[in-house]
């Protein structure tokens, strides 16, 4: 599942590999937006990528946030087994990289 969209003003891209994500889940992405833009307005672009590995028995998914902004971009990454708490810690480490700049 592939989608793209505008979210206030922010190119969203997001792309999940070989599974379906459920409403909560896009809707869990654009607050975990939204609470980043609070450390930074000059956000272009966000790619979150969901991967689901069938073949490991622990932390089999995985998500990827890379965050367009001016100079060099940002990107975090988690793998677990739950897709919320995994949106919750990249944005956790996302708000720490802005925090350094």
């Amino acid at each position: 599942m592939n989608y793209t969209e505008n979210f206030e003003g922010i190119k969203l891209d997001v792309q999940a590999v070989d599974i379906s994500i459920s409403d909560g889940i896009q809707q869990s992405v654009r607050d975990t937006i939204s609470k980043i833009k609070r450390f930074t307005k000059n956000i272009d672009s966000v790619d979150v990528y969901f991967k689901e590995e069938a073949s490991q028995s622990t932390n089999q998914k995985s998500v990827r946030m890379r965050v367009g902004v001016p100079g060099n971009d940002l990107f975090a990454q988690d793998e677990g087994d739950n897709w919320y708490e995994l949106l919750k810690n990249v944005e956790e480490k996302l708000r720490r990289q802005l925090e350094k700049r």
